[in-house]
């Protein structure tokens, strides 16, 4: 009889064995099947750009100082890509079009597909609260929907880490920023669902409740699940507190150029920002959101419900998502600025449009985009729209 029990539990660890590597395989198969999809929708020919972008595009570089990449597409067509000026100017590297930039929160709505893919997998809900996941954590009744709208009124770490994080010289972890909030309780900005205010603490928590729930890095989990399955072959989370120096060839620069700027510390946590990527990798990510390759098409419609309450009901914040509402516009976008990088990534979900622009040098060229906004048909982002340091917009 014991004989009989041991025969069938190596045969039941055997065929688990089997059916994972089968299901491994057939994964394998339908990522490269969907890299060689993906592959034909990236072509683009140079001489096909659209003058009247490739004009604009050339006068915000040299007027403007624009530095850095930009993909434009239209209807699933790639219409313009570029790269302008240096990967690190002191060393006078000129940029690539697949040279990776720091997204900055750009991250958030990645987090947040992350987040809401686990929603969906039945492993968190969105009524769920911090305490769930730390029961010590010091601020109640917070939940996994405030975070992603940025209602939760919790302190932002960028600010208190700087007075209680001792050891500058390396970077935090996601656990080290949950620490320190568990130990010395900063001053909360707000109750639970007060009010809208920016704040990458939201971001950086639900990267550690990532953590908590996959039993899994952030960097590691994002990759397999929401990465690979976008096609995003060229886009990582990096972290200081993993690697001595992030490894990037492209370098944040300040208004003055001969200025870069160092990473630090707060280059360690990750989920509000710290993830490494590509124009043409986010050009991917919004062909599989569009394609129901990452998310159901429900879960995206509520992620881009504005919760931020905004006075005018135009500019608003969703579920990890900057949001433009006005007639029958919708507009989902990000914006990003950090130790040097700048960043816009807009898709236009009536017009079929994607703007993305990745940029190592923070001037005030992104703000000067009425006339490409014209040009592609779309509507004018302009008040607000690039507000990444506080509230979404100058109107909520």
């Amino acid at each position: 009889m014991k004989l009989y029990i041991l025969k069938s539990l190596v045969a039941v660890l055997i065929i688990a064995t089997v059916s994972c590597s089968s299901k491994e395989e057939k994964q394998k198969k339908a990522l490269v099947e969907q890299a060689k999809t993906d592959s034909l929708k990236l072509i683009y020919h140079p001489s096909e750009a659209d003058p009247k972008v490739e004009a604009f595009m050339q006068n915000l570089h040299k007027r403007s100082g624009f530095n850095g990449n930009v993909l434009i597409a239209k209807n699933g067509k790639i219409l313009y890509q570029n790269s302008f000026g240096w990967a690190n100017y002191l060393l006078k590297d000129s940029l690539k079009i697949d040279s990776k930039f720091e997204l900055a929160s750009v991250s958030k709505p990645l987090t947040g597909i992350g987040i809401l893919k686990l929603v969906e997998e039945g492993k968190l809900k969105l009524d769920q609260t911090i305490n769930d996941f730390y029961p010590n954590f010091p601020y109640p009744d917070i939940t996994i929907k405030q975070l992603l709208s940025h209602r939760s009124g919790l302190p932002n770490y960028v600010y208190f880490s700087e007075e209680h994080w001792k050891e500058k010289k390396k970077g935090m972890t996601n656990q080290d920023v949950m620490n320190m909030l568990i130990e010395f309780k900063p001053n909360r900005y707000g109750k639970p669902d007060g009010k809208f205010f920016y704040n990458n603490s939201n971001f950086m928590v639900l990267g550690a409740i990532i953590e908590k729930v996959t039993n899994q890095s952030y960097a590691e989990w994002m990759k397999e699940n929401v990465f690979n399955p976008a096609g995003m072959t060229n886009t990582a989370a990096l972290s200081k507190a993993i690697y001595e120096k992030i490894p990037t060839d492209v370098i944040g620069h300040d208004k003055v150029w001969r200025r870069s700027v160092v990473q630090n510390f707060q280059d360690g946590p990750l989920g509000d920002k710290g993830i490494y990527s590509t124009v043409r990798d986010l050009y991917k990510l919004d062909l599989a959101l569009n394609e129901g390759r990452l998310l159901k098409k429900e879960t995206l419609d509520s992620a881009y419900v504005d919760r931020a309450k905004s006075k005018n009901g135009i500019f608003g914040y969703g579920l990890g998502w900057r949001t433009f509402h006005r007639n029958n516009d919708v507009i989902i976008y990000h914006t990003g600025w950090w130790h040097g990088f700048r960043n816009l990534y807009v898709r236009d979900l009536k017009n079929n449009v994607t703007i993305v622009l990745l940029s190592n040098m923070t001037n005030g060229s992104l703000v000067k985009l009425d006339e490409l906004y014209k040009i592609l048909g779309m509507p004018i982002l302009r008040k607000g729209v690039y507000n990444d340091a506080g509230n979404v917009a100058d109107d909520v």
